[in-house]
């Protein structure tokens, strides 16, 4: 490795020097410790006994033909504040199970990969459908002949993937799996971020599990931390005796996690940082990263009033540029909740540098109207418009993720206002809006079948839920969802193109009523909601003369509603002016119709010059909603 570039902060593969290799047969151990007087190495070869490393500049080096593949070691650092500490290997590649912190040496060429079909074909799918279900590997699904009940990587691959399939999500999002020693931390405060957890297994399995997803036609998202890690002192703190990675000590040392914060001013830091996101994409095949709390990296301490990082904004912008130099079909998420601007316009034309950016306003504005009582709706009817009034800024996607389902907040549907019986429909409802919204999907795991324990990352999923008729018939219609959404090149093509959604209903306050239709050429969607809970009848003005052919109803019988599926489409009806469909909504309903263009030789003259009366108290607005005499 070029130190130099290292110093400079211009290296994305420095796991390649660091750490521990095997280099013409023989185990090389290499760390970063300028401020050390001496480092040793102790390893299960050894019989933990202190092997002295070589110094070679601010690098400690010990060639070691004793020790091979799959063998625990850890250093012992003399440190400059005089202290004597075991450390784990920052760069090391696997880790033993927390309480314990030794490093595990890997061989990373071990697995080999058969997705190379998949790799190929990789996009950033913007044009394409992403439905991402975000999970916790150690609470899905426990198994029950594990002591700690987790399944191996490999070992839910099967589970994972079938599931996958039948429920049409097109990629998982795993909770961070890079090792950290509190499973109540869920993978946010790392101490190993080159080792993945060995709660689940090896660096093998993992491969072997993103591989098999691949191959299914499944793509793997990995949660990646690059802002803070853990304080546990065999970690990054105060590594060599001094300051390393984190901040000297002052006020922004410390997050508001307890955790160390990078200090992204030292380029051996942002080297660090910037090679383990290229080590995730680039060793594990992951298709991308979710960045974490990436508004700590923008603003000090996460705080606008404190003013921009300078350079932590800078390392996000190198390390995303440089990351798509060397995977430009990878994409990189941002939980991101500043209105800071071009999060993700490209680096060169003055963006941060990111391919998509978490939506979290239109994620509390939505789950807040639903929230409220349909007698105060109107109030807040504009909660559910808003979103569209800035989407264009940004690549956006749609999240409900695990923090909607932790820490006294209830889950999704929980949040729906109401008792038991009236959740259900407007959790209907409520996913029906979010899957025909412009935007990528992101649902957190078991609210696909309306989970109402919040979630615990000790526990499984209440998948006994399922006995019950409504929360079964509520997977099923959320499968339907995700099958539309992923068939219908009208829901995902051109998403961030203003001519792929158009306003049909937008200011129906005082009856909660919206309507709007996705377009990509030819394939038409139109979606119209009652979020009131009172019946409701209303004309829905199209803008030329067709057919409404429902293909939704978030009513149906079949689905615990109450409404009977239909089996003839809803005409158009003209005044002579425009077009308008009658169509009826029972309480808290969602109904998505194919807009199917007329014959020209259609009927349409029949209905010229009938009266046509406002139904919908409101009728000052861009579209007036109007109900057709009955004949």
């Amino acid at each position: 490795m070029d130190m130099h570039e290292f110093y400079m902060g211009n290296i994305f593969d420095a796991y390649e020097y660091f750490g521990a290799h095997k280099e013409n047969g023989c185990m090389v151990f290499r760390t970063f410790a300028p401020q050390a007087s001496s480092v040793s190495v102790v390893g299960e070869w050894n019989g933990w006994q202190e092997q002295k490393m070589e110094r070679k500049g601010q690098v400690f080096e010990l060639w070691c033909p004793e020790a091979d593949y799959d063998q625990m070691y850890k250093y012992v650092i003399c440190g400059a504040d005089g202290l004597k500490r075991e450390h784990c290997d920052p760069y090391g590649f696997g880790m033993e199970l927390r309480p314990n912190f030794a490093s595990v040496t890997r061989d990373l060429n071990a697995y080999h990969f058969g997705d190379a079909e998949w790799m190929s074909k990789r996009t950033k799918n913007y044009d394409s459908p992403m439905n991402i279900y975000e999970l916790h590997l150690g609470s899905w699904f426990k198994d029950p002949d594990s002591e700690n009940g987790w399944f191996t990587y490999s070992a839910v691959a099967d589970r994972l993937i079938k599931y996958c399939k039948r429920f049409h999500f097109t990629h998982i999002e795993l909770m961070p799996v890079s090792e950290h020693p509190a499973d109540e931390s869920w993978g946010y405060q790392n101490t190993g971020f080159f080792a993945p957890t060995s709660r689940y297994g090896t660096a093998s399995q993992l491969m072997e599990l993103i591989d098999r997803c691949h191959q299914n036609g499944i793509g793997v998202i990995l949660d990646f931390v690059p802002v803070h890690f853990a304080i546990d002192d065999y970690g990054l703190i105060r590594y060599d005796g001094s300051e390393l990675y984190e901040y000297n000590s002052s006020n922004v040392t410390i997050s508001e996690w307890g955790t160390c914060n990078f200090n992204f001013s030292r380029r051996e830091v942002v080297c660090f940082m910037q090679s383990a996101a290229n080590y995730w994409l680039e060793k594990y095949h992951a298709d991308g990263l979710r960045m974490d709390a990436v508004s700590r990296a923008i603003y000090w301490m996460g705080d606008e009033r404190r003013g921009v990082n300078p350079t932590s904004l800078d390392f996000l912008k190198r390390m995303n540029q440089g990351l798509k130099q060397r995977h430009p079909t990878a994409m990189l998420i941002a939980e991101d909740s500043t209105a800071y601007p071009k999060i993700t316009a490209p680096v060169e034309y003055g963006g941060v540098g990111f391919d998509y950016k978490w939506d979290l306003g239109f994620m509390h504005d939505t789950l807040n109207f639903f929230k409220t009582p349909p007698a105060e709706r109107p109030e807040h009817y504009h909660k559910l418009t808003f979103s569209m009034m800035y989407f264009y800024n940004e690549l956006y996607l749609l999240p409900f993720s695990h923090d909607e389902n932790v820490h006294g907040k209830a889950t999704i549907i929980q949040k729906m206002w109401g008792d038991y019986e009236q959740k259900f429909p407007q959790a209907r409802a409520f996913y029906m809006y979010m899957f025909t919204h412009p935007g990528k999907k992101l649902t957190f795991m078991g609210s696909e079948f309306g989970h109402f324990r919040e979630w615990d990352e000790k526990e499984e999923l209440d998948w006994f839920m399922l006995k019950y008729p409504k929360h079964d018939s509520f997977r099923e219609y959320f499968g339907k969802l995700g099958e539309l959404y992923t068939s219908r090149p009208c829901l995902y093509c051109g998403d961030y193109n203003t001519e792929s959604f158009h306003w049909l209903i937008v200011n129906a306050v005082s009856d909660c009523i919206y309507a709007y239709e996705r377009i990509c050429g030819d394939d038409r969607l139109a979606c119209v909601f009652n979020l009131s809970d009172k019946v409701k009848t209303v004309s829905v003005p199209m803008g030329d003369c067709c057919l409404l052919r429902e293909v939704l109803n978030s009513d149906w019988n079949i689905y615990s509603g109450s409404t009977v599926i239909p089996e003839s489409p809803v005409e158009i009806k003209t005044d002579g002016i425009g077009h308008f469909a009658r169509i009826e909504l029972p309480p808290f309903t969602g109904r998505m119709f194919d807009v199917i263009p007329a014959e020209e030789d259609s009927d349409e003259d029949e209905y010229q010059g009938k009266e046509l009366e406002p139904v919908l108290e409101d009728g000052t607005r861009n579209v007036v909603i109007l109900e057709m005499d009955d004949e």
